[in-house]
């Protein structure tokens, strides 16, 4: 936990505060976490950042079982926080519920859909917290932030008591002050053995990514990945997203031509029928985002799925046991608030951060945001990814090479 302890008030990353003791004891003895408000929490409404779905929706039942995890490993929960309208968006501004803290750069949004999360953390008001990521919705804070934050391999972690969004990509992770916490809490949730050593035999660098990151971030991202490498002992490859799939793309189309179609799809399935037959208020930001869904042409989508695959089955290929692929967790620092006021603006920030955070996205893998760097003055991430299901092997990586190398 940070040592400048903000208010909960002034954080503004709050939904309500609670007071959930462990209900049992191990490895998360003495550590507090907070709940992204798209997970269940027994005894309260789950708002998914949407008043009116909070309205019609009742109190959970029950917990997620992710909350049930850590609560018996001796955590403590000291309450839900804000997320983005029905997650829907990778800024952190909800109309209803207002702009969470970021501690860090004040002046700049703190990033989405887990923007509580990562608040509540930077803050210093929780050791961890855990949310939801689908199309960056964790690794963006945790980069704006200037936070520990991992997104895991696909269906590692029990959904139950998450709102539904988009099944093939979206995923809880977690989000945590400092390394070591992270690691504890992601333990827990991954179900993992005994901690054991990481061979680090490869470390690539995603091309792309960096070609799509402003200067000063691509920059630090370049020192810090050559630092890790002689730590290591592993000397560095350079490779496109063309060299690891085998496919004429870069990025940008993984994202526009595979991954949109597929998360669209899904989320007019999950949450457009809902939003179709409620009408609920929306907010002005989400009500442009969501008529680009229904305006989508559900017939493009079998393309787009069998894409996918295509593309899965080639990063799997490629990540050999004991590689790492490294690259900026986001292409950008966070924007100033009120930055993102034209379309021109909005596209761009879109366009070149989920073309970034497609690449774990499609492959289904595995990635930590490292809170490593610094450009313009302000915290941004260097991201670890590794094959599908080698979440144990990355984490063992970072504890390894970045912070005891």
């Amino acid at each position: 936990m940070t040592s400048a302890k903000i208010s909960i008030e002034a954080s503004g990353a709050f939904m309500e505060t609670l007071s959930l003791k462990p209900f049992g004891s191990g490895t998360l003895d003495g550590l507090t976490f907070t709940v992204k408000d798209n997970i269940d929490i027994g005894g309260s409404k789950t708002s998914y950042g949407s008043p009116s779905w909070c309205e019609h929706s009742p109190a959970a039942a029950h917990n997620a079982l992710c909350v049930d995890q850590l609560l018996a490993a001796g955590a403590a929960c000291v309450g839900k926080v804000v997320a983005d309208e029905f997650t829907y968006s990778l800024e952190g501004e909800n109309q209803f519920y207002g702009t969470p803290l970021n501690a860090k750069a004040p002046e700049r949004l703190p990033g989405g859909s887990s923007s509580g999360s990562a608040s509540s953390v930077a803050c210093g008001l929780a050791d961890f917290s855990i949310g939801t990521d689908s199309g960056g919705s964790l690794r963006v804070p945790a980069s704006f932030c200037g936070v520990w934050g991992m997104r895991p391999s696909l269906n590692r972690i029990s959904e139950a008591g998450v709102l539904p969004f988009m099944p093939s990509v979206s995923t809880v992770g977690a989000l945590a002050g400092d390394f070591d916490a992270l690691d504890r809490a992601m333990r827990v949730l991954l179900r993992s053995g005994a901690r054991e050593t990481a061979e680090l035999k490869r470390i690539v660098l995603l091309e792309d990514a960096f070609e799509l990151a402003d200067r000063p971030v691509r920059e630090a991202a370049r020192r810090e990945v050559k630092r890790m490498s002689k730590r290591a002992g592993v000397e560095l490859e350079s490779v496109a997203f063309f060299d690891i799939t085998g496919r004429e793309m870069g990025l940008s189309a993984c994202n526009e031509s595979a991954l949109r179609d597929l998360q669209t799809a899904e989320f007019q399935s999950a949450v457009g029928n809902w939003i179709e037959a409620h009408e609920p208020e929306l907010g002005l930001a989400f009500s442009m985002a969501y008529g680009n869904v229904k305006a989508f042409d559900r017939r493009r989508i079998m393309g787009s799925i069998d894409l996918c695959e295509r593309l899965f089955e080639g990063i799997g290929r490629f990540l050999q046991p004991g590689t790492v692929v490294c690259f900026p967790t986001t292409p950008t620092v966070s924007p100033l608030k009120g930055a993102l006021n034209t379309m021109d603006a909005i596209k761009d920030f879109y366009a070149r951060t989920m073309a970034v955070t497609s690449f774990s996205g499609v492959g289904r893998l595995p990635e930590i945001s490292a809170p490593l760097l610094s450009a313009c003055g302000c915290p941004v991430g260097l991201s670890l990814a590794a094959a599908h299901y080698q979440d144990e092997f990355l984490l063992g990586v970072v504890r390894e090479t970045l912070l005891e190398g």
